[in-house]
């Protein structure tokens, strides 16, 4: 049997990726969301915003050990799998990397025991302070991972010396023509990642009329940030379309499934792309409304494929489709985020039937849309590890067989059908035991008068 390497390492990778990637979706923005609560109990001393802030740091911890486990893999293929990647760009690669490591992980780490244990043991607002530099941690993570990752996509501030990668100028690496609105978009996606796992949260216990103070609390505050939240993610998309016309046409003609380079270029709402033939089948298209989003102009020119080598062609049917799902959820988002808000303006918002069984089963939502989005740039990326620089077939262990790919990547499979079931069914259980009473003594601060942790109401009642 002959297996192919570079595919199963690409194959691995995309495993070990897309399972990592669901759990800084989730932390990220819970991290911000416990800093918030942890943030009005210090400030307002309401009993309730104490425990909902502990229910999630406990939902919190688990998914950060899981990501801590998950992530390790990662720069581990690096050189085990892409040893020549790694040649070709440590010098620019690792110092970043390892930044993220000392600024980020450590960060989160540290204080992660304090907010955990430390209830007791530490003043409130050291406490607080925990919950908002952990929070600062895994900003700090997503910054420097999206460094790098934005710096393979539209590489700037290098000279390249007998085939490897040399800094020049670090600020251009860092600040690379890509790199703020994909910050900016993929934070905010996380952000409303986790909006809606909350929102789903908040919904499944309103139906069953459990824990009704801490939903009303949870959803209210959620669909109030996520009326922001989604519109701005929508601007940081168009922003991040226009960078990737710029800097990455050929990535752009894949998404859009456009062949021939043109004007008043229409949008194609669907299509079956054909390769081979360089041609869509089944289009359905909206005449020149694709120059209007993708060139802001109703007479903008989009570039098409065939104005690139063909083997400088990514695949276009996976980020076409790929793309399409990401904006699809996207609009249903939103959505579940108008009527939210338009049936709190009839007071229904905590009692309609309908719309809290749709945010119970929200939660998926967001990590479609991230696996989507992650897809989409990916994969249109391809050939390149390093975009018009290193090829993805060039970048592989010189070393590698078939079969060393194949025997890591049923270890991998193996490993991650046992902690992400084990995983979730643990979440499950803290879920169901929902936001429980934590014995805390009275806080006490000098110069500043704190409210009484007032008891738990009972279950159902009116806030």
């Amino acid at each position: 049997m002959n297996l192919d390497p570079l595919l199963l390492s690409r194959l691995q990778f995309v495993w070990v990726i897309a399972w990592h990637i669901l759990l800084p979706a989730t932390t990220v923005g819970l991290a911000s969301y416990i800093a918030l609560l942890e943030g009005m109990y210090f400030f307002g001393g309401r009993a309730v915003y104490l425990r909902i802030a502990t229910f999630w740091t406990r939902i919190f911890s688990v998914t950060f050990g899981m990501g801590v486990v998950s992530g390790i893999v990662m720069p581990f293929q690096f050189g085990t799998n892409w040893s020549r990647y790694a040649y070709a760009t440590a010098n620019i690669t690792s110092p970043m990397l390892g930044y993220e490591g000392l600024t980020a992980f450590f960060l989160e780490a540290s204080f992660l025991g304090i907010l955990l244990f430390g209830r007791k043991l530490v003043p409130p607002w050291v406490h607080f302070m925990s919950a908002v530099i952990v929070a600062m941690g895994t900003l700090f993570s997503s910054f420097w991972i999206l460094v790098v990752n934005s710096w393979m996509q539209t590489p700037a501030g290098y000279r390249i010396q007998d085939g490897r990668f040399f800094p020049v100028d670090w600020l251009a690496i860092i600040f690379n023509p890509s790199f703020p609105t994909r910050l900016g978009h993929t934070v905010v996606g996380f952000y409303i990642t986790t909006a809606f796992v909350v929102l789903s949260v908040a919904g499944w216990y309103l139906r069953r009329e459990r824990f009704v103070p801490e939903a009303r609390r949870m959803m209210s505050a959620t669909l109030w940030l996520l009326l922001v939240l989604v519109p701005v993610q929508i601007f940081l998309g168009d922003a991040s379309g226009l960078v990737t016309r710029a800097e990455q046409p050929a990535k752009l003609a894949a998404i859009e499934s456009r062949w021939d380079t043109q004007s008043r270029v229409p949008l194609t709402l669907f299509a079956i792309p054909d390769e081979a033939a360089a041609a869509n089948r089944f289009a359905i298209d909206v005449p020149v409304l694709g120059s209007l989003i993708l060139t802001h102009s109703l007479d903008g020119t989009v570039k098409g494929l065939k104005d690139f080598p063909r083997e400088d062609w990514p695949p276009v049917a996976i980020p076409f489709f790929a793309f399409r799902i990401m904006v699809g959820v996207g609009l249903l988002m939103l959505a579940i985020v108008v009527v939210g808000n338009l049936l709190r303006r009839r007071d229904r918002v905590f009692s309609h039937p309908l719309f809290l069984l749709a945010c119970q089963f929200a939660a998926p939502l967001g990590y479609i849309a991230v696996l989507a989005g992650w897809t989409t740039t990916e994969v249109g990326r391809q050939p390149w590890t390093v975009y018009g620089l290193l090829r993805t077939a060039d970048s592989v262990s010189p070393s590698l067989t078939g079969w060393d790919v194949l025997i890591s990547l049923a270890g991998y499979m193996v490993a991650y059908g046992v902690i992400f079931p084990g995983g979730a069914f643990v979440l499950s259980r803290i879920v169901r035991g929902g936001p429980m009473e934590v014995d805390v003594p009275e806080p006490v601060e000098s110069g500043r008068p704190q409210s009484p942790v007032r008891p738990i109401p009972p279950e159902g009642a009116a806030t």
